[in-house]
């Protein structure tokens, strides 16, 4: 009986408390690549409910703010809630309402796409439309993460590219009993929704197709089995627990016996 219990507290102690390799990131050392290879950087396409900094500028100041917002008109902000209010927010039909324009579908389109049909509709109002400039910003890019993270919730960054590092980082990063090695990307596009899994564990990380994260991206870290057993996170909160198990588990055995 003896044998039993202490083979049952080792093997219990070993695998239930989260060891050093489970919590330590980016392991391994880069590894040199002997051929150029294709970055993902294919531009981003507008979805439903993106919302857009758009800033037209011309030698005519005041026709050129006609085709502004009366919120814009003058606003160079953009940082934190502005925009939600003051951009060009994309509609259920993928449509943003232009003064003087009217709606204007961008659903699918890159921003440079975006740019260049509302260049296209300002040439009809201007005898120059050279002399009109037109800039158009994604504001930012927002995203959620939940799961086993410090602060789970809704971020939104002021940045044009938001790495699954900068993602995590800003959520609090991964608990003690987050597993690192099964982080998911899921993303609704134009295709349908996509599931990708990352290993945060493993250098080769920053080679992933993945690395850079899309505006609307659902991060979830999955739990270790730790947090399922509830046994700790450390060996002296292991111990503690398996300690007590056995203790249950002895007196109960005592208990029988004296019956």
């Amino acid at each position: 009986m003896k044998k039993i219990l202490y083979s049952a507290f080792v093997l219990l102690f070993l695998t239930s408390c989260v060891t050093n390799k489970q919590l330590t990131y980016f392991q391994g050392d880069p590894v040199e690549q002997t051929e150029i290879t294709k970055l993902n950087n294919e531009p981003y396409r507008m979805q439903v409910n993106d919302i857009l900094y758009i800033d037209i500028k011309g030698n005519n100041p005041e026709i050129i703010s006609m085709f502004k917002s009366s919120e814009t008109s003058g606003t160079t902000s953009n940082q934190g809630g502005t925009l939600y209010f003051n951009g060009y927010s994309v509609d259920r039909h993928g449509n943003i309402r232009i003064p003087y324009i009217g709606d204007l579908n961008v659903l699918g389109y890159t921003a440079k796409e975006v740019r260049e049909k509302i260049e296209l509709e300002l040439a009809k109002f201007f005898k120059n439309p050279e002399q009109i400039f037109v800039t158009v910003k994604l504001a930012g890019i927002q995203f959620v993460v939940t799961g086993e993270v410090g602060s789970p919730g809704t971020i939104s960054l002021m940045q044009n590219q938001v790495s699954i590092v900068d993602a995590l980082a800003n959520a609090g990063e991964i608990t003690e009993v987050g597993d690192r090695k099964n982080v998911t990307i899921i993303r609704k596009s134009l295709d349908g929704v996509k599931k990708f899994k990352l290993d945060m564990t493993n250098m080769e990380v920053f080679n992933s197709e993945n690395f850079y994260i899309q505006p609307n991206d659902i991060l979830y870290v999955a739990p270790l089995k730790q947090k399922s057993l509830g046994t700790g996170t450390t060996a002296f909160q292991t111990f503690s627990t398996v300690v007590t198990v056995l203790s249950f588990l002895a007196s109960t055995v005592l208990l029988i016996k004296n019956l």
